[in-house]
């Protein structure tokens, strides 16, 4: 290991884990795999071959070790991410492995859904507390085209089994596409509402070939002609995600818009990424990044595998630069973790 991380090992933990920029982390995205059984429009293209050797992913030991790590140092909240983690075997089991780590409060997971059907009440038992699913239209034909498979049934199954297994309330994420799906956003808040969903909004992002060719539509006037046609008031909702909502004054709907191009939240951002492989990114817009694998493979002690999580955290930068350079990400989504 050298100087640079092991001068962190001095310093002390009780502050928790701060930035260069004064921003606390207490948030961790961690990707179990980077594979995914649909290939949307927006993040991983049709014959896409690309994925890491399955050698390289951090197993289940790896991972709880390096999960508790960063819960001595001050990270409060995880959530399971891919690609698809459905499809890591034994999911279940490393869940209940991560929500028994002394210091991590919240443990979420976000899924296609298109595997829930049989997973949602081991999960549940297993002590994941929130879902996010996505699920870009409510048309089977549009979803084909998007989703790139016909996986309209199979999600509407998943998200009955996850109310039944007392999943509440589930976060429905839906990337606003222009010319795509634009049009269904109205008919989306219906079918939250009265399923008793918290809709969220997200702007696609120039991540990779397949998200800079994606009709990006910017969410400031959909947010506002929501706000007027439902007489929805600024709320806030318990959780570590970047979403601005919107809700209703009974409280019983709400909205979220995640808005990384046209009103970005880089100066309350509290996150890094872990890809399947170990490798921390630290922001989705920058290269900057660190690689545990090496590190846990080696039989690091407790103390050097802290320090260097001190110094991948002093890499995080300011902020994305999607705006001023969307061609610099050429990695994909799946591949750097949901």
């Amino acid at each position: 290991m050298n100087a640079a991380v092991l001068t962190h090992q001095m310093e002390p933990m009780e502050s928790g884990l701060v930035d260069q920029f004064g921003r606390r982390i207490d948030y961790v995205r961690l990707s179990v795999t980077d594979r995914c059984d649909l290939r949307c429009s927006y993040c991983m293209p049709e014959g896409f071959t690309g994925f890491e050797e399955p050698g390289h992913w951090l197993n289940f030991d790896e991972i709880v070790r390096l999960v508790g790590a960063f819960s001595r140092l001050g990270v409060r909240r995880i959530r399971l991410t891919g690609g698809e983690p459905l499809l890591r075997r034994n999911i279940a089991e490393l869940a209940g492995r991560i929500a028994a780590l002394p210091g991590i409060e919240d443990l979420s997971l976000s899924t296609n859904a298109t595997q829930l059907e049989r997973h949602a009440r081991a999960l549940k038992a297993a002590g994941v507390t929130r879902l996010n699913v996505s699920l870009d239209s409510l048309q089977r034909e549009r979803v084909t085209q998007i989703n790139g498979r016909d996986v309209l049934a199979r999600v509407m199954s998943g998200l009955d089994a996850a109310q039944e297994a007392g999943f509440a309330p589930i976060k429905i994420n839906m990337v606003a596409l222009r010319g795509t799906n634009d049009d269904e956003i109205d008919a989306m808040v219906a079918f939250c509402m009265a399923r008793g969903f918290i809709l969220r909004l997200i702007e696609a992002m120039p991540m990779g070939e397949t998200g800079r060719n994606a009709e990006y539509l910017d969410l400031q006037p959909v947010k506002e002609r929501l706000r007027a046609q439902f007489g929805l008031i600024e709320t806030i909702l318990p959780g570590a995600g970047p979403a601005r909502y919107l809700g209703t004054a009974d409280g019983r709907f709400n909205i979220g818009f995640i808005t990384p191009i046209s009103q970005h939240f880089c100066e309350t951002c509290n996150r890094i990424r872990i890809a399947v492989d170990g490798t921390a990114y630290m922001c989705l817009g920058q290269e900057e990044k660190f690689e545990f694998r090496t590190l846990l493979r080696d039989a690091c002690s407790d103390a050097e595998l802290e320090a260097a999580i001190l110094h991948a955290i002093d890499l995080k930068p300011e902020r994305h630069e999607f705006r001023e350079v969307p061609y610099k990400i050429l990695r994909f989504m799946s591949m750097t973790g949901g």
